[in-house]
């Protein structure tokens, strides 16, 4: 089965980060395609590289990233989104000439474009977050 996976909530505030990442982690292991995971809303928050979580404390964000090494994930955030929360990539920092970008590695910023293919070329497009 070909999944998407649709993330619309902060990795420290809910759990939809968390569950998501859990989901695709055995969705893969049970030989399952992930497709695109898209990040929208306060779920682009997910991907910045600059939260410090405590030592005892999962860091969503680095698990993220192994697990897009590990299985080629394509880790998509929400450029609308991404902007409204100070979240930006190299290129778009230069292009809203800022002096700074904060995207971990592994997640690409795109647009609902992204999140629309995903669900026409997937069997299933699973939400987390409301």
């Amino acid at each position: 089965m070909i999944l998407g996976i649709q993330i619309n909530e902060g990795p420290y505030q809910h759990q939809a980060a968390d569950s998501a990442y859990q989901f695709a982690k055995a969705a893969l292991a049970k030989g399952h395609e992930i497709f695109r995971v898209f990040f929208y809303h306060d779920g682009v928050n997910t991907a910045t590289r600059l939260a410090v979580p405590p030592q005892d404390d999962r860091n969503i964000t680095q698990l993220w990233t192994e697990l897009q090494k590990e299985h080629n994930l394509d880790l998509v955030v929400c450029i609308a989104a991404a902007q409204r929360r100070g979240l930006m990539d190299e290129d778009e920092a230069k292009r809203q000439g800022k002096d700074a970008n904060n995207i971990a590695e592994g997640f690409r910023i795109s647009g609902l474009g992204q999140l629309i293919e995903a669900g026409i070329e997937c069997d299933r497009l699973v939400t987390f977050g409301a």
